[in-house]
């Protein structure tokens, strides 16, 4: 799907400031409620392997705990958190993008081990299943993809070919950006991870100032010593999956 929309599977660049790049592929919607209608029976099969599996309990069940004081003081988001019993989710605290209108549930665990991580994770799954297929019954197969505010967004090509204020309009936003008023924000999105926040700041030119990204993963790595110390070694590997933790999200 990814690839219908960007040309390519990993990390599309079809996401962009104003809008989209371009409008759906023609088969797209097609494409993504045969996986919706798919994707359900798929996680049943998973969890028929896993969920009663009694070595899966064994591994999992009281391994890498990790409890709710301990998960809000080092600042955890996301299933880490809601495994602990907390059920922050920034679609649902501080809605956005219309969030606020989706039917949706935020699963949460109470034990705070690797199971829980586990079950919260699979639920997760469910949820957004339910969430892409009230997406996908709003978006109209053709229609506007983008804000159409050429200072901010480039023009049709259509236009640029024929239009001498489009050509240069596409040449200044491709070679300088374009300006933001001064000032700051921070924007938290809810991610897989958890809560992903970019703090921007803007000094009025087209280059921000200062960026800077409140990463989950970052977060989790510090509160692995606390997941892993007094168990066994054989465990780490476990207590790390259920992290879930990206590297460059860490280094960011």
């Amino acid at each position: 799907m990814n690839e219908m929309l960007a040309g390519f599977r990993m990390f599309p660049s079809y996401l962009r400031i104003g809008g989209l790049r371009e409008d759906l592929p023609t088969d797209f919607h097609a494409t993504v409620k045969k996986f919706l209608d798919a994707f359900p029976d798929k996680l049943n099969e998973y969890e028929d392997l896993l969920t009663q599996n009694q070595i899966w309990l064994k591994r999992t069940r009281t391994v890498g705990v990790i409890p709710k004081d301990l998960a809000v003081d080092y600042g955890l988001v996301g299933p880490m958190l809601r495994a602990a019993g907390v059920p922050y989710d920034v679609r649902k605290t501080f809605p956005y993008l219309g969030y606020e209108t989706y039917d949706f549930d935020v699963p949460t665990g109470t034990a705070g081990d690797v199971y829980d991580r586990y079950l919260v994770r699979m639920e997760e799954m469910r949820q957004s299943t339910r969430i892409a297929q009230q997406a996908l019954a709003r978006i109209s197969p053709r229609g506007v993809y983008d804000i159409q505010d050429y200072r901010i967004v480039p023009p049709p090509k259509d236009k640029v070919y024929t239009e001498m204020e489009a050509l240069i309009q596409h040449f200044l936003i491709y070679s300088q950006g374009f300006t933001v008023p001064a000032g700051e924000a921070y924007v938290p999105i809810e991610g897989p991870r958890g809560e992903h926040g970019f703090s921007i700041v803007s000094d009025g030119t087209n280059r921000p100032y200062r960026i800077k990204l409140r990463a989950p993963s970052f977060y989790a790595c510090q509160a692995l010593p606390k997941a892993i110390i007094g168990g066994m070694i054989a465990d780490v590997i476990a207590v790390i999956g259920s992290t879930d933790v990206v590297m460059g999200d860490v280094d960011r």
